[in-house]
């Protein structure tokens, strides 16, 4: 086998590996560790994806690998409303790499003063893939490094095109992830736990729930048993019945 062919191999081992344990996920952290993993093994530092709110005055969605330090106080001082990184994604849909190592012209102080100040914990430059889906949502996701890491940069033009399907496939999975709709009672469940008590709602019994997810009878009761504990009632009939209450 040729080196290029043996590369070749391994990249869709890891990206086969990465869509298996995303698919798993059934949380924000199950999530951000199947981006990790796949951030670590195509040698790409660290990565944050951020999703604009789709109402006003409401915060961002942040996962990343970023400096808990960092996202930390960017969410908190809101930067996202001035990040040209994120004004950029907003207006165009091509990827772009950014920093103090791409200076732009007409950049402001104050872009130029938060750019800075990411260098400080580690994110002087990156890459950027805009996600524009066809539902209106706009999202970004960023893979970054500080300047002395000349793997990541061999790493963005050998996985150019991979990078941009993995930015794309985990959006779709934070979506469904991070739904509303899955807000029940003011209770949000999991997407396994909202999808069993739906069909349970249809009158499907843990066995049948079990056969068209795919799963085992056994685990679609625990996450029966789950949903209904969340939402602080004592029979699935009454965890239904919240469901229909909050569609209504």
């Amino acid at each position: 086998m040729s080196r290029h062919a043996a590369r070749s191999s391994q990249t869709y081992a890891i990206i086969q590996t990465f869509v298996d344990r995303l698919a798993e996920s059934v949380d924000r952290h199950a999530a951000q560790q199947s981006m990790a993993y796949i951030t670590a093994a195509l040698n790409l530092s660290c990565f944050a994806y951020l999703a604009l709110p789709n109402r006003p005055r409401t915060s961002p969605t942040l996962i990343s690998t970023y400096p808990s330090s960092w996202t930390a106080l960017y969410l908190r001082r809101k930067y996202e409303s001035i990040d040209p990184v994120v004004r950029r994604a907003i207006r165009q849909t091509e990827p772009f790499r950014w920093g103090l190592g791409y200076e732009q012209r007409d950049r402001s102080e104050s872009e130029r003063e938060l750019f800075e100040e990411a260098a400080g914990f580690g994110i002087r430059c990156g890459l950027t893939f805009p996600i524009h889906d066809n539902g209106g949502a706009i999202a970004a996701l960023s893979f970054a490094t500080d300047e002395r890491r000349a793997n990541f940069e061999r790493s963005i033009i050998e996985h150019a095109q991979n990078l941009r399907l993995i930015a794309m496939f985990f959006h779709a999975h934070a979506r469904r992830l991070l739904a509303t709709d899955r807000v029940v009672g003011g209770v949000v469940l999991s997407p396994r736990e909202f999808e069993c008590l739906e069909w349970s709602s249809r009158g499907k019994s843990a066995g049948e729930i079990g056969i068209i997810l795919g799963i085992s009878q056994r685990t679609a009761g625990f996450h029966l048993d789950n949903a209904r504990a969340k939402l602080g009632v004592r029979s699935l009939r009454q965890a239904v019945a919240l469901l229909a209450k909050s569609r209504s």
